[in-house]
């Protein structure tokens, strides 16, 4: 059964010692979610011993936990030299009894849409465990394939990292069936290097693929395309292009409505069918045919296809559009930030009719070169035509300023977040479009939490 477990069981697979044997369906690593009838995993880090908390996890009800000494407590103890090794043990375990696909999908933006476009287009027809929120990484990858059980057909798991050898780690515990790269652009560079070392990094995905029945689905508009189709020579691949027909799966015909969504022809082999999008941005076209190659990998129609990505709505934090409560569009686009994803989102504001105002927090982890991607950034949206760029933050003052060579001082930058949120406030009327971007320390979501309507 999957996601059934016992301690003894773990034991027999992964050594160790259990001083008592229960049984469990469910491993939490935080107490302020724990469920009766858990298994808790004290995990230790720089900051942080999660032994401080067993009494805590017992008293809400979890029946067995995993630590690395003994403990003179009336608990199940499962004991280990490394709990962190041994969370990402149960999930493996546990994956490898699940016989449906599984899905990973990683890239430096857009990896998160893409996860949530598979499980639009598998979800008609199948029950499908998907990555909720930002659980893709060395703890949140193996917590989702251990929730893993026998009503689950499909797994979509959303493998992230900041450094190299991680998602390395976590692609062994999910063993894909299907892998997808979606792209390589510099975000994290701190962790990673360098660019050919975000590359690097991205295809450990690829390094779990059974060769016989393996897919790897590649962005073949990427730089490192030819890098990762190398790597993935003796693997099943597809690749997938905006831009390019001699791709397996291309779009053509790519239109803009005024909404700022986008239609196309999607085509694979010798068929074609229209695909129209209810998501913003024309950087969402590759988003989809990045899902499409996946599914299509798995015996899945173009109209199934078509279907799924037609029902797929933005989600809060990524091109969420909604009107602010003076009638300005604001487009909400805080999750994350690297140079790349902002490239995107300055050429959808300038699609859309109306005054344009973006606004910038700070990208993080760009590394030594990192004041020189902010002005890049700067100099990009003045030459696209963005009415005004406002900004907060350190690094966004390069920004400011570069747009403001190029611009004739329609930029502004604002000490603090309060200060940048008030002036928006007066200037978020109707006709005027508003795109919010930062990273995640830039808590930019703050900001359009301020102009929302009824705020």
């Amino acid at each position: 059964m999957i996601g059934h477990w016992t301690l003894q069981q773990l034991q027999e697979l992964f050594g160790g010692e259990v001083t008592c044997n229960t049984s469990f369906i469910n491993v939490s690593t935080d107490t302020r979610t724990i469920r009766e009838g858990d298994l808790f995993v004290a995990l230790i880090g720089p900051n942080f011993d999660g032994h401080k908390f067993i009494e805590q996890a017992v008293e809400k009800g979890a029946v067995a936990v995993v630590v690395s000494r003994t403990l003179d407590m009336d608990v199940a103890q499962w004991v280990v030299e490394d709990t962190h090794r041994a969370l990402g043990q149960i999930a493996q375990a546990n994956r490898q009894r699940f016989t449906g696909p599984v899905y990973a999908v990683t890239g430096s933006s857009g990896k998160t849409t893409v996860k949530e476009m598979l499980n639009s287009i598998l979800s008609q027809g199948a029950k499908v465990l998907a990555t909720k929120g930002n659980f893709n990484n060395d703890i949140g990858v193996p917590l989702t394939l251990f929730s893993l059980n026998d009503e689950h057909q499909v797994a979509v798991i959303e493998q992230g990292a900041s450094a190299g050898g991680e998602i390395a780690y976590t692609t062994a515990i999910s063993n894909p069936d299907v892998a997808i790269l979606n792209n390589a652009m510099g975000a994290h560079l701190e962790g990673f290097g360098s660019l050919q070392g975000v590359a690097e990094a991205k295809a450990e995905i690829f390094s779990q693929l059974h060769r016989s029945n393996g897919y790897a689905i590649i962005n073949a508009d990427d730089q490192f395309a030819d890098f990762w189709l190398e790597k993935t020579k003796d693997n099943k691949r597809i690749t997938f292009s905006t831009q390019s027909s001699s791709a397996d799966l291309y779009a053509s015909d790519i239109k803009a409505a005024e909404n700022g969504c986008y239609s196309f022809s999607m085509n694979y082999g010798n068929e074609s069918i229209c695909v129209q999008l209810g998501v913003m941005g024309q950087h969402n076209v590759a988003n989809a045919l990045a899902a499409a190659a996946a599914v299509s990998s798995q015996g899945l129609s173009l109209e199934e296809i078509a279907s799924g990505l037609k029902g797929f709505a933005a989600v809060p934090g990524r091109m969420f559009p909604s009107k602010s409560k003076n009638g300005a569009l604001v487009i909400d686009d805080s999750y994350n930030a690297n140079p790349g994803s902002v490239n995107a989102a300055i050429d959808l504001l300038v699609s859309l009719s109306g005054e344009s105002i973006l606004v910038l927090g700070d990208m993080a982890e760009l590394g030594a070169d990192a004041a020189e991607q902010h002005k890049r950034v700067g100099c990009r949206a003045a030459q696209k035509g963005v009415g005004s760029l406002w900004a907060t933050g350190a690094l966004s003052r390069h920004s400011v300023s570069a747009f403001n060579a190029d611009a004739q001082g329609r930029g502004r930058y604002f000490n603090t977040q309060e200060d940048l949120t008030a002036a928006l406030n007066e200037a978020a009327v109707q006709g005027v479009n508003i795109l919010i971007k930062g990273s995640r320390s830039a808590a930019m979501e703050q900001v359009v939490k301020s102009l929302s309507e009824g705020d």
